[in-house]
């Protein structure tokens, strides 16, 4: 039952020495507000690099090619080489694994803009793709359509843009849908304007600075001939990417005369494994996080205990007098073991706020920010809220229990005779 007189008395002693108390309970406040915060930046970090692979295909790997680093039949060492269309066709006919392959060319390299719309120029990132490149890598389609298998038949001279393009190439009322685009100078007609469900770009730089034309368009208008830079795959449902991965580079090596034990030509990696690497990071990151919290909190809860006993030895005549007028060992041990409950759950419940108030401060300024940041949504669950009371409640126990044992080992008489 609720005991007042009980809860009076550990709050006049609190108040008698209120440094004394306050400096004890910063040790518990410090330790559990850091293992909020550290916590909550773990998972921000795990929130941004997730949300922004989230919708990337995690059965998918990538293939583009090096110099050789090994000679073999009678090539020389540093050879460069190209994947080509007959190679897709191979893969397409022989390995049953795959779900979707998309080969991938990269626009010229060139100095200067290499988008022009009457006085307008820019400089994007140019890429001729198929349509099952969308399966692999997500897009929403905010104004006119997506690309599909008649554009890549047909060989039209269509582009799909990304925001970023829009703005620089277009008025702000302006529909950009209809409109030319002279790309390294050939026209392409805008028939999609289209934004990226994920942040990873293959070639590199910014997705909403892409321009996306049919694959064998650009073959066709740039004069590529049958090269491909680059490929992308998926593994159809119960297989594994990273055999798949390893098969197919075997393939490739094969049919361009590399050696077997070249690990440079084909470079490659596979969603699947940066997925488990991210796994990995963030279990150590939230490992970490509760070794250092929770040892700073162990260090408060000493500092607990070692001011319970002060306080024990201060009042050894007061116990001493309680157990002279019938005060049971139980109701000595309840009385120091509540104080330290008490005086823990108090700090750690005010750090514990403030750590959950700040991340909410946090998380609106990052909202604020947009899209862009890897570091999203800091927050932490109700099982570590959870975890984190409960540890507080064992804590304040044991930090009572040493002291509570020591008050109920004094004898009476001998209390009665302690002069403080």
């Amino acid at each position: 039952m609720f005991d007042l007189d009980l809860w009076k008395e550990i709050l006049s002693a609190l108040k008698q020495n209120r440094m004394r108390s306050f400096m004890t309970a910063f040790g518990v406040f410090w330790g559990i507000f850091m293992l909020v915060i550290m916590s909550g930046a773990g998972r921000a970090l795990q929130n941004g690099v997730l949300d922004g692979v989230r919708a990337f295909a995690t059965n998918s790997a990538f293939f583009w090619t090096e110099r050789t680093s090994v000679p073999y039949e009678g090539f020389q060492r540093g050879r460069r080489w190209n994947y080509d269309n007959q190679d897709l066709e191979y893969i397409r006919s022989n390995v049953a694994e795959i779900e979707y392959l998309s080969p991938r060319l990269f626009g010229w390299q060139q100095d200067g803009d290499n988008t022009v719309r009457g006085e307008r120029t820019g400089v994007f990132n140019i890429y001729g793709d198929y349509p099952d490149y969308f399966k692999i890598d997500q897009w929403t389609t905010l104004k006119g359509r997506l690309m599909n298998e008649i554009d890549v038949m047909q060989k039209r001279k269509v582009c799909f843009i990304g925001e970023r393009v829009v703005e620089t190439m277009f008025d702000k009322d302006e529909d950009p849908i209809g409109q030319y685009l002279k790309l390294s100078g050939v026209y392409f007609q805008v028939v999609g304007v289209i934004h990226p469900e994920t942040r990873i770009n293959i070639g590199g730089g910014k997705k909403e600075e892409t321009i996306i034309i049919p694959f064998t368009t650009m073959q066709t208008a740039y004069n590529y001939g049958n090269i491909i830079h680059f490929f992308s795959v998926t593994a159809r449902k119960g297989y594994s990417v990273s055999s798949l991965q390893e098969k197919l580079k075997k393939i490739l090596k094969e049919r361009h005369q590399i050696a077997p034990d070249d690990l440079q030509a084909v470079g490659s990696f596979n969603i699947e494994a940066q997925f488990i690497k991210f796994g990995k990071l963030f279990t150590g990151i939230q490992v970490l996080t509760w070794i250092v919290g929770v040892g700073t909190l162990f260090a408060g809860i000493i500092g607990v205990s070692n001011i319970m006993l002060i306080i024990i030895k201060e009042r050894t005549q007061e116990i001493g007098i309680q157990r002279a007028i019938g005060a049971t060992p139980g109701k000595i041990m309840t009385h120091i073991v509540a104080e330290s409950v008490f005086l823990t759950l108090m700090a750690g419940y005010i750090g514990l706020s403030l750590g959950v108030f700040i991340l909410a401060m946090l998380n609106k300024f990052l909202e604020s920010q947009g899209d862009e940041l890897f570091f999203r949504n800091p927050q932490i669950d109700l099982r570590m809220a959870l975890s984190a009371l409960a540890i507080l409640v064992i804590s304040g126990v044991f930090a009572g229990l040493i002291p509570a044992k020591r008050a109920i080992s004094i004898k009476p008489i001998d209390a009665l005779r302690d002069e403080g």
